[in-house]
């Protein structure tokens, strides 16, 4: 279990971090969303040791890992957003330079480094300088890198990005695979599709504090809600209609195309009833009442405007 508590962290004036707090069970294929600058890389580089927090904690089964530095890089796996390969080494050699950073040498690194290059689909590729491998084999060669010390738990920061998607498809297996075998993943994106594709949970930072986190069906669930209402009357009783309906706390947006109202509403489907109960208990004609079908895209933008409905986030 993965417990990141209050996390903050500031650059001069600015609060990257505020008051962040997550949590990531054991085995969890989990994706961490949020626009370029929202504080997941950040939030990473704190997770993994590489950046100090200005307050907060992060505790793996129990132990908080930001006062013990050692059993943290025993224990986690960074994938950065950058490749940091060697141009003068084959895929092999360049695993066997960091086998021996954690102390590795002769035939139990040649074996581990057989693994890895296996476990990554480049087996073939063993003696090819790096400087030859495509862009998707270099991101999968980084991500043999993280593993070499055999960590617990795995951080990818935008490891699709700039990827075809014969590459994107394959860095998606392994992680699948990854995270069969036991593996803790966590996954940055900026694009919430993506993600929803390889993950069994998601959280949605923006500004630096958690928006969302659930299943990826309670994801679904939420962008299914997060659509506009269509509302069909006949034109006479619109003003009637905008009065009602500017009453409910759950309206937060209405739009009218002739008799065709557009309303962003943000309650349950029980709030949903309710709405049009009140419609019809006010003599209402309503012609139609329907939702637009929804995408994760949409969701995205609504939460991150501060308008969408969001699934309970876990405790």
């Amino acid at each position: 279990m993965i417990e990141i508590k209050h996390l903050y962290k500031r650059y001069g004036r600015f609060l990257a971090l505020n008051d962040f707090s997550l949590n990531v069970a054991q085995g969890e294929l989990f994706g961490f969303v949020g626009s370029n600058g929202a504080g997941k890389t950040t939030t990473m580089r704190i997770c993994v040791g590489l950046l100090k927090a200005d307050g907060g904690e992060v505790l793996i089964d129990g132990e908080n890992m930001l006062r013990n530095h050692r059993a943290l890089a025993e224990k986690v796996g960074y994938v950065p957003d950058y490749f940091g390969v060697y141009k003068s080494l084959s895929a092999s050699e360049y695993l066997h330079f960091f086998a021996n950073a954690y102390g590795i040498y002769g035939k139990e690194a040649d074996k581990l480094s057989e693994e890895l290059l296996d476990l990554v689909n480049l087996t073939n590729k063993r003696d090819t300088d790096v400087n030859g491998l495509s862009r998707g084999m270099k991101q999968r060669l980084c991500l043999a890198r993280g593993l070499v010390h055999n960590p617990d738990i795995l951080f990818l920061d935008e490891p699709a990005s700039g990827l075809d998607p014969k590459a994107r498809y394959e860095l998606k297996e392994i992680l699948k695979n990854l995270s069969s075998m036991g593996k803790t993943i966590i996954i940055s994106s900026h694009i919430l599709p993506e993600l929803a594709e390889m993950c069994t949970s998601v959280g949605i930072i923006d500004k630096g504090h958690l928006v969302l986190q659930g299943s990826i069906e309670e994801i679904h669930r939420a962008a299914a809600m997060s659509s506009p209402l269509n509302l069909t009357v006949n034109e006479n009783q619109i003003d009637d209609v905008f009065a009602i309906l500017q009453s409910n706390p759950y309206v937060q947006k209405v739009t009218a195309q002739g008799s065709i109202l557009k309303i962003v509403f943000t309650g349950t489907k029980e709030d949903e009833g309710k709405m049009l109960a009140s419609l019809v208990s006010s003599n209402i004609a309503v012609n139609s009442f329907y939702r637009e079908e929804g995408s994760l895209e949409s969701l995205f933008m609504q939460i991150v405007s501060g308008q969408a409905a969001e699934p309970k986030k876990r405790s």
